[in-house]
């Protein structure tokens, strides 16, 4: 896995939104569409600010699929996944080709939908961040390695739970769902392309355990070290582990 350390979280953002442009550029260029997977959490808001900025891809030719979603949470609520693409991608973009979680839905219909339009063709380019504990999407440890499923339902871990309090997208740990969808780690690791984003002190020890610890369950992103074609992106705080 290559990194890449820079000496703010904005100048990382403007670098990571560069190549994820070339990336979807590219994919245009040789296929006429690209397959865009998106990831939500403080760690994507500038890079996202950037990229749907760059006129230079033609959004009309994106497909965009997300990571993850939290069930029982609707389409406006103000921490759903579907309105964090919706506000953050969609809209500044003009996408017309997006493939949205929902989860006020049924989740199993949710999961073979979603796995069913994600399975159909390459992704190009898969956007991802890690997690206080470590979580890649919402694969909290231990992780599951081994399923083939593109989506399943998980349930969330009480570190991963507060770290949504913190990053204020929450009132109280009482509010946020225990359950969720996520893209598999295998699934992720299809991608032709990754680009994870992990600025911060507060990712230290993440990041330290993604980069140096044992590949598995206990270290949900350390799977991306398993990639031939995942960059990591860190700024002069997190790239301290």
């Amino acid at each position: 896995m290559v990194q890449q350390v820079f000496s703010c979280s904005a100048e990382l953002a403007r670098a990571a939104a560069e190549e994820a442009s070339i990336l979807l550029r590219n994919a245009i260029d040789e296929r006429g569409k690209a397959r865009f997977v998106a990831a939500t959490g403080r760690s994507q808001v500038d890079f996202l600010s950037v990229l749907t900025a760059d006129r230079r891809v033609d959004w009309s030719r994106v497909e965009l699929f997300h990571l993850d979603e939290y069930i029982g949470l609707g389409a406006d609520d103000r921490a759903s996944f579907q309105r964090y693409m919706r506000e953050r991608v969609i809209l500044p973009t003009g996408i017309r080709c997006a493939y949205l979680l929902d989860g006020m839905a049924d989740p199993a219909a949710v999961c073979r939908d979603a796995g069913a339009a994600l399975s159909s063709a390459p992704v190009d380019l898969l956007m991802a961040g890690i997690g206080e504990n470590g979580h890649l999407a919402f694969n909290d440890p231990p992780a599951d390695f081994e399923t083939e499923e593109p989506f399943m339902v998980v349930e969330l871990d009480d570190r991963n739970r507060f770290q949504q309090v913190r990053e204020g997208w929450f009132a109280a740990l009482e509010d946020v769902p225990q359950r969720a969808i996520t893209m598999s780690i295998r699934q992720i690791l299809k991608a032709n392309a990754i680009l994870c984003l992990a600025p911060g002190a507060h990712k230290l020890e993440a990041v330290g355990a993604c980069l140096c610890g044992e590949i598995g369950p206990m270290s949900p992103a350390s799977a991306l070290r398993l990639h031939p074609r995942a960059t990591l992106y860190l700024d002069r705080e997190s790239a301290q582990a």
